[in-house]
């Protein structure tokens, strides 16, 4: 299964110039599974030479090659299925089903950018001088960072690279330590698909601060595109403004999910187990806050409570598991660090609330009520399987609590009411909502958040714009020359 642990770079498989290697951990089971190339900061510079020489050519070849590259690895990919799951599954954690549908998702962006490669239009502008034309065309940016995170080990690397990759931009992927095996799968299927040397560069070490720095201020990157969190994410803004570089940002978030008087509860039980459970909890736009009408209040926590105390919890490699391990003991003592203080608070544990037998990464799915936004789980994210739940009375009293942070990345609303379905989607400030829906990422639409939960967006037709200049042409024809 595990085919590579050394870098990626230039095209071939390269060792750290130390000799150093780390484990990568399997967090259901606690044992190492693999070493892999520790790299340095100077090391990921050679990452940066690569993708800097391989820039011109990349750029010059026709959309169409380039999107006929990504149409087979998008096909490698999707026939590789079975072994990516296993990986992330393995070096992970999550379920292996939840691991097939991750791939899934992450070849969708493969595709949509093959196809999006080819419609990078220009514009031609009506001039202000008669003897003037205007022309408008996009270019790419040039060689781009990929800063990617553990949860998502292989979508959040397709999520960026494949409109990177389509506009024409050579790219230096920077994994999660907790998770680079998945990433160097990626890179040999890229090989196998006829990616030209230096274009697609894949960097592991577990100097994450070191290497960020070193691949930031090197000049020649001119696009940095970054998953994790929010405190991160501001470091790194920091660091891209000495040399005013393009800044893709998907940071952190506090989704709450409202559920109205007039909602249909089963279908918001179902979203909300959507939401909140998948990954273990351990996702950027998963339900953090639930709040729920006075009325419907008892309904749907003994609904959602009952539904929560069936999941089954494993190792993901097992039937039927439902619920994976937090990916290491700093996860798991946030879990608890949440859960005793909002305890101490006044709140109920409806279910669960403690450590599981599985294994000493997983926690019991749980379900808290009585909750209040004095405490931390209303203002911090959670990333666990923890389901705090919050009565309101009133749709203005919802957006209030709602928009009560300095987060907006995703937010869900179930009602029945199509006024009030709009006016929660106009008033919730957040980058993506779902109404009656839990799950809403998918390639064809933009993701992204506002206020302190990022920059810019992934997928849909504005992904690709990201990785791509503007640049206008004024062009001055001289006057009419009737000579023979």
């Amino acid at each position: 299964m595990i085919e590579h642990t050394k870098a990626f770079v230039d095209g071939a498989w390269v060792t750290a110039s130390s000799g150093e290697e780390f484990a990568v951990i399997n967090p259901a089971s606690g044992g190492c599974i693999a070493r892999v190339a520790d790299l340095s900061a100077g090391d990921a510079v050679r990452a940066v030479d690569a993708a800097h020489r391989a820039q011109p050519g990349w750029a010059k070849l026709s959309a169409r090659d380039r999107a006929g590259i990504l149409r087979r690895w998008h096909q490698l990919i999707l026939q590789d299925q079975d072994a990516l799951a296993a990986l992330i599954t393995l070096e992970m954690g999550k379920p292996l089903a939840e691991s097939r549908g991750e791939v899934a998702y992450g070849a969708s962006f493969v595709e949509w950018f093959a196809e999006e490669a080819k419609r990078v239009y220009g514009q031609t502008i009506p001039a202000h001088q008669p003897s003037q034309r205007i022309l408008v065309t996009k270019q790419p940016v040039g060689v781009v960072v990929a800063i990617t995170p553990w949860n998502f080990p292989l979508a959040m690397i397709t999520r960026k690279v494949s409109p990177a990759l389509a506009a024409g931009c050579t790219v230096v992927v920077k994994p999660s330590e907790d998770t680079p095996l998945t990433a160097l799968k990626l890179a040999q299927l890229a090989l196998d698909a006829g990616f030209p040397p230096g274009v697609l560069n894949i960097v592991t070490g577990v100097d994450a601060p070191g290497i960020g720095h070193a691949l930031i201020a090197d000049t020649r990157v001119r696009k940095v595109t970054f998953t994790g969190s929010t405190a991160v994410g501001k470091i790194l803004y920091e660091l891209s403004a000495a040399t005013v570089k393009k800044l893709s940002l998907e940071l952190g978030g506090n989704a709450p999910f409202i559920v109205m008087n007039d909602a249909d509860i089963e279908a918001a039980v179902d979203g909300a187990m959507l939401s909140k459970f998948r990954n273990a909890g351990q996702t950027c736009v998963c339900a953090n806050r639930i709040f729920v009408q006075e009325r419907v209040y008892s309904d749907f926590v003994a609904r959602f409570s009952a539904r929560v105390r069936a999941l089954t919890v494993g190792a993901g490699d097992q039937p039927g598991v439902e619920i994976g391990p937090l990916i290491n003991a700093d996860g798991l003592a946030k879990v608890e660090a949440h859960l005793a203080d909002a305890v101490a608070r006044g709140a109920q544990i409806e279910v669960g609330g403690m450590r599981h037998s599985a294994g000493p990464l997983f926690f019991t799915p749980t379900v808290v009520s009585g909750v209040t936004p004095q405490m931390r789980m209303a203002s911090e994210e959670t990333f666990g399987p923890v389901a705090p739940i919050y009565r309101f009375a009133t749709e203005s009293e919802a957006l209030a609590l709602a928009n009560d942070t300095p987060y907006g990345l995703a937010a869900y609303c179930y009602t029945r009411d199509l006024g009030r379905a709009f006016r929660m989607y106009e008033g919730l400030e957040y980058g993506i909502v779902g109404i009656n829906t839990g799950i809403i990422s998918t390639e064809v639409a933009p993701f992204g958040g506002v206020k302190e939960s990022g920059l810019g967006r992934e997928g849909g037709p504005h992904g690709i714009d990201e990785f791509l200049e503007v640049k206008y042409g004024c062009f001055d024809l001289g006057s009419q020359d009737d000579r023979v």
